[in-house]
């Protein structure tokens, strides 16, 4: 199976709530599935993006979904959605490297970001999911707070979020553990 017929499968047994179709629709016309889950750093080939989110919700699951006390609609909608703000935001370049055993320049791809709606990150995923489907505070808190202190400097904010929403903080356990030990060796731009 495929991480696009998993994510599929997952949203589909899992987010029943109204516009859930709809998004999952929007989705599929965007580059969702195909682009990569960051530049350089973890998932950065084609398919990343959508390779990281089935694997931040796997890592939700079996880390911190408690059946008396969590949702497992919440779960999928946040580990599913956290990074949505990523659809439509690289493009494929080329740059010069010097090839160390030729001596010749070469032009290699790499990703590159090309943000048209520079609206932060976590709260861009909000507002694209709510564009579509209501979110939950918790949920949405979540998905806002979800990159922690490596977002742009609010810790106030996320501490106080992290505090009141224990959601926020499994997001955030579960996104570092896929992007920094689950995920390794999937960096590499693929055509």
């Amino acid at each position: 199976m495929t991480a696009k017929e998993e994510f599929i499968q997952i949203y589909n047994e899992n987010i029943t709530r109204h516009g859930a179709k709809e998004l999952l629709e929007w989705i599929g016309k965007t580059d969702f599935f195909t682009a990569p889950a960051s530049t350089k750093f973890h998932c950065a080939c084609e398919n990343g993006l959508v390779m990281h989110s089935v694997s931040v919700y796997h890592t939700l699951m079996e880390k911190h979904f408690d059946e008396e006390t969590d949702s497992k609609e919440s779960f999928a909608i946040c580990a599913l959605l956290h990074d949505l703000c990523k659809a439509q935001f690289y493009k494929v370049s080329t740059r010069n490297v010097k090839n160390d055993e030729t001596g010749q320049w070469e032009k290699v791809p790499f990703y590159a970001i090309e943000d048209s709606f520079p609206f932060g990150h976590g709260e861009k995923s909000v507002f694209l999911i709510e564009r579509f489907m209501r979110l939950r505070l918790d949920e949405a808190m979540a998905i806002r707070w979800h990159m922690g202190g490596f977002d742009d400097g609010n810790g106030m904010y996320v501490s106080k979020a992290y505090d009141r929403y224990p959601l926020a903080v499994k997001l955030h356990l579960a996104d570092l553990e896929s992007t920094y030990l689950r995920e390794k060796g999937t960096s590499a731009v693929r055509n």
